[in-house]
């Protein structure tokens, strides 16, 4: 019984969620089962920014009644006076600051409700004065003459807090800034510190071998582009079949047509039917707002089908990336570096592999023409 009142419980729409969506919405696994919240525990959860904050606040504090602490300084001509009346026997001097000591005065201990002494009764206490001036041949005439004891001592400085202060924390507060760039940019970095370190890495999603349950019969309507597609296949089965004759196998293949007409479907067909892994992009997750993170994770992406190859990489939406540079009014900007990169990587890579880029566009007529030309999207 109070299984199904917890049950009805959980079904009853909430004021903040009235169609269930945060309840059913969560990552998923491979199966499509929710994975289970394993940090849902009673510990306490400390945010990562009250944290900074409370580190900063408490660094402010610290400048603020430590190293900017205002000291009582009493005039020049003031400290002269209280030499002339003996009031101060012996003084501290440094480039432009001078402390005085007046006579050691006995504290009398003060006795508790049961006759203890407090403090000893031998205490001995001294008055500091404190002032600015300009160590001066005069004033040196001036203590002898009066029989000062005085000795030249430097001012010792908190470094290490003021290291803290003018050079750590700026850095800090960069570093953050970074931090919060990196997040605010998009989740497929992953987040967290890990984010700013990763931003040159691939967001392809790789599906391994066998688990592309995906055949050219699932795929209708293209029958002109599977016969072409039968000989990637085959290679990709057999690469030395053609290698030992000296047959050329394509390096790319450009699937061209209006959106929802399954170019996608037929790529991951194409890796179904030959049994390599799939590694799936989309051509804008390649341009980020850094310069150079396009060309890094093209790099990363050919790095890491080289070690699963024989494979099969498909870049959706081509056109983010490959528009071409005659066009372009705005120099190298960051667009044309991947451009440049991928071009590079499909020139470099050893077909003998078994390594096939398959693009989706449905503008052709803006790609550029190195893209197009032999030994690159030649089909």
């Amino acid at each position: 019984m109070s299984d199904e009142i917890k049950d009805k419980k959980n079904d009853t729409p909430d004021d903040r969620d009235p169609y269930n969506f945060f309840k059913f919405a969560g990552p998923e696994d491979d199966d499509g089962k929710k994975k289970k919240d394993t940090n849902n525990d009673n510990r306490p959860h400390f945010p990562f920014w009250g944290i900074m904050l409370l580190i900063l606040a408490v660094l402010a504090l610290v400048n603020v009644f430590v190293v900017s602490k205002p000291e009582d300084l009493v005039d020049f001509s003031e400290f002269r006076r209280l030499i002339d009346d003996g009031k101060i026997v012996s003084v501290e001097l440094g480039d432009t600051y001078f402390v005085g000591y007046g006579p050691e005065q006995p504290v009398q201990a003060d006795k508790n409700a049961k006759g203890y002494m407090l403090f000893p009764a031998q205490t001995k206490n001294r008055t500091e004065y404190k002032t600015v001036g300009v160590l001066m041949p005069s004033f040196i005439d001036m203590l002898n003459e009066k029989g000062v004891e005085y000795k030249f001592v430097i001012k010792q400085n908190n470094y290490l807090v003021q290291i803290l202060i003018n050079i750590i924390i700026p850095f800090a507060l960069i570093f953050l800034m970074y931090f919060l760039i990196f997040r605010k940019m998009g989740g497929g970095m992953g987040g967290g510190m890990g984010s700013i370190f990763n931003a040159g890495q691939s967001r392809a999603k790789a599906v391994d071998e066998g688990k592309v349950k995906t055949r050219f019969a699932d795929v209708a309507g293209v029958d002109e582009a599977k016969e072409e597609l039968v000989e990637v296949v085959d290679f990709l089965k057999q690469p030395k079949k053609y290698t030992e004759i000296g047959g050329k196998i394509p390096k790319g293949v450009l699937l061209v047509g209006p959106p929802g007409t399954g170019k996608t479907l037929l790529a991951r067909a194409v890796a179904g039917e030959a049994g390599v892994p799939f590694f799936r992009i989309s051509g804008s997750d390649f341009v980020e707002m850094f310069v150079g993170v396009g060309a890094s994770r093209v790099r990363d992406l050919f790095r890491t089908a080289r070690e699963k190859a024989p494979c099969i990489i498909f870049i959706d939406e081509i056109d983010a990336i490959g528009k071409s540079r005659t066009s372009n009014l705005g120099g190298n900007d960051e667009r044309e570096q991947t451009l440049n990169q991928l071009l590079v990587e499909m020139d470099g890579f050893d077909n003998e592999k078994g390594l096939i880029v398959l693009a989706a566009t449905n503008r052709p007529d803006i790609l550029d023409p190195a893209l197009l030309r032999p030994g690159r999207f030649d089909r």
